[in-house]
Parts: C-alpha cells; structure tokens; sequence
C-alpha cells in the first residue's frame, strides 16, 4: 500500500472499541471468540484485550451504539484459528474471497457487531 501515513506515524497503540449492549452475555462470547480472559477490565462496563504488541480490543457498554461495529484483525496461520474458535462453539457467519490467497471470516456477536478474522498473501 502506498500513501502518506496518518497522524504523522506518531500513533503508538491502537485501540479499537465495540459498543454492546448486555455486558456479561458480550463478554463471554468475546473470551470464546478470542480464547482468553481480558487482560484488564478498566471499569464495570469494559473489559479489554491485548492481540498483541500496542493493539488491543475492548468492549463498552453502550446501548445506543451496540450492533454498528466492524473490525478485521489480519491474523496469521487463519485456518487453523478459525478451527480453534470453531472448537470453543462459536462459528463464523459469513466469508469474502476477494483475491488469490486472500479470506475474511466474519462473526457476529450477540449485539450483531462484525469482527472479521482475515488473511492477505505475504508481501
């Protein structure tokens, strides 16, 4: 990808948040869909994950927002991922193919967010 790099490149972790509406029910599908407790829990209503070095996921209560989220997390070895989540009983919903070596999984949460699970050929 080519282009100018936003904020400067000065950004140093990113956090991406999924409002929902029923804590509890949202946290056990996210601990199934991810394979382990959060890492922290910054308040009553968020629970936080680390994916890996500066990227984390977080849920928020947040009933007037819940259902619009979208995120893709490019993983690696996706395949075998996708059999882990399937083996903790949660399957995706939907996939795109949109290239050669290219797929994304989408699954939805309780609240109908989309976190999409992808792959892109190495560069």
């Amino acid at each position: 990808m080519a282009g100018e790099i936003a904020l400067g490149g000065r950004a140093g972790e990113l956090f991406a948040g999924i409002p929902v509406r029923d804590f509890q029910k949202s946290l056990d599908w996210y601990q199934r869909l991810l394979g382990a407790p959060p890492s922290f829990f910054p308040n009553d209503g968020e629970a936080v994950w680390m994916l890996a070095g500066h990227r984390w996921l977080y849920i928020i209560v947040d009933p007037t927002r819940a259902g619009g989220a979208v995120q893709t997390i490019i993983c690696d070895e996706l395949e075998a991922l996708i059999a882990e989540i399937a083996g903790r009983g949660v399957d995706f919903v939907d996939e795109e193919i949109p290239g050669e070596g290219v797929r994304k999984v989408m699954y939805n949460d309780p609240d109908g967010n989309e976190i999409g699970l992808g792959r892109v050929p190495a560069q």
